[in-house]
Order: structure tokens, then sequence, then C-alpha cells
């Protein structure tokens, strides 16, 4: 089972690669479900990781139904990760009434060609979970990343188990709450790959400060999560 690891900055993808992950997802922000990182981080990551690792591609928080000139920063950020060197992109378009956006979805594919494209949990939001593995399939998109319209993926693992068993040419990666408390329950349900950040908090001010510079509620100030070294070691040696 091939084990990728959300990483949120070059720490944490620097613990992945020690802790013995196959791959990376690299994005900002983990805790508004991910951004596409900075350039700075971009080029750190290739001159310090050998192990593979997969770009998520969202210019900013919230749906995944994009403006005009958001869609060209996408393009723009795929067209950098290309140039780079990365092995693959991670993004998703929908339209407003949670349909795939066939048309912006198939350019990505095509603009991505000779990477990795992973379909990212925008998927979750669909409304024709299995219609829409077909369409991603017919595409050329190789990777889906689910939680199986769940709060976690092992609340959805059923549909997950449907999705994988039609799945034909794109793998069916569970993501959401993945950890080594379950990863046996997708390990018996034949999985080839599994996601998952392995993180912990960190806290790095003694108290925290007066004044707030976030407004969501799982956000502090005064700590960080970075993927933790030891939960990586055994989320690889129990997926092996």
């Amino acid at each position: 089972m091939l084990v990728e690891i959300c990483a949120n900055s070059l720490q944490s993808a620097l613990n992945a690669e020690k802790g013995g992950a196959d791959r990376i997802e690299l994005c900002s922000e983990l805790a508004i479900g991910g951004i596409t990182p900075s350039y700075g981080l971009l080029k750190s990551i290739r001159e310090r990781i050998s192990i593979p690792v997969h770009v998520l591609i969202r210019p900013r928080s919230g749906d995944f139904t994009y403006s005009d000139l958001e869609f060209e920063i996408i393009k723009k950020d795929i067209a950098l990760c290309r140039d780079l060197g990365f092995e693959g992109i991670v993004t998703g378009v929908l339209h407003e009434d949670f349909t795939l956006d066939e048309k912006r979805t198939q350019s990505l594919v095509k603009a991505s060609e000779g990477l990795h494209f992973t379909f990212h949990r925008a998927f979750d939001w669909v409304v024709d979970p299995l219609n829409t593995l077909e369409k991603l399939e017919n595409m050329g998109v190789h990777i889906l990343l689910s939680s199986g319209q769940q709060k976690s993926a092992l609340e959805g693992i059923d549909l997950l188990t449907e999705l994988n068993e039609q799945a034909s040419t794109c793998i069916i990666q569970p993501g959401g709450g993945v950890g080594i408390e379950n990863l046996r329950e997708f390990k018996n349900r034949n999985f080839k790959a599994i996601h998952l950040s392995a993180s912990s908090s960190i806290k790095k001010l003694k108290d925290p400060p007066n004044i707030p510079m976030h407004s969501g509620p799982k956000l502090k100030d005064d700590e960080i999560t970075v993927t933790d070294l030891n939960i990586v070691r055994h989320i690889v040696e129990e997926a092996k």
C-alpha cells in the first residue's frame, strides 16, 4: 500500500521522506483544506526532497467554482510545477450545482500532460459520484482523492469501496481522518494507496498573543502543525 503524506511545510516534507513515505502531496494551510504552496516552498522542496511530490493547485479556500481570473492562476501554477520538475498536481473544478466542470477539468488534464493528475476532495461534493468517476477516468485522471463523501474516509469507506471496485484506470485514494488506528480497515478493503498528514501540533509561544491574526476556530497563533516523523514511521510499517 502506497503512503502519501500531505505535507504543509518543508519540515513536514523532510519528516515524511525520512519516515519512509512513498509520496508527498505538498500544500499550505491544512486547516482550511489546503491551498497552493508558495514559490519559495516549491523551490526548497525541489532542492531537498527526492521522493515524488504532487502539488496541490488551489488558489484560495472555499468552494471549487472559480472565476476566469482564478482559473488563469490555476493554469499558471500548473505550468510552474511542470517547469520545476514536479511529478504531479492535485486539483479539481466544479460547477455551482456540485457537478463536475468537465470542460475546465479536461483542459487542466491536458495542461498537465506528462504529470500525474489527482482530482482532489472536491469530488466529495459531487452529486453523482459513480458517474463522475467514469467521466474522470475518460479524461485520463490518474488518482481520485476522497473521503467517500463523508466527514472521514472511515465513515465513507463503503462508497470508497464501491468506487474502488468500479475504477478501471484510476487509483482510489482514501483521505480524511486516516490514521494508524484505522489503517487496517483500508488495507483489508484492498486500497492501493492512502493519504494523510500524520501531523501533530507544536506549541511555539508560551502564551497566545492578545490579538489573533486569524478568524477560523481551528487556527491558533501559538501553535503550528507539522508532519510527525514517528507517526509516519508507524504508518509506513503498518501499510507495508
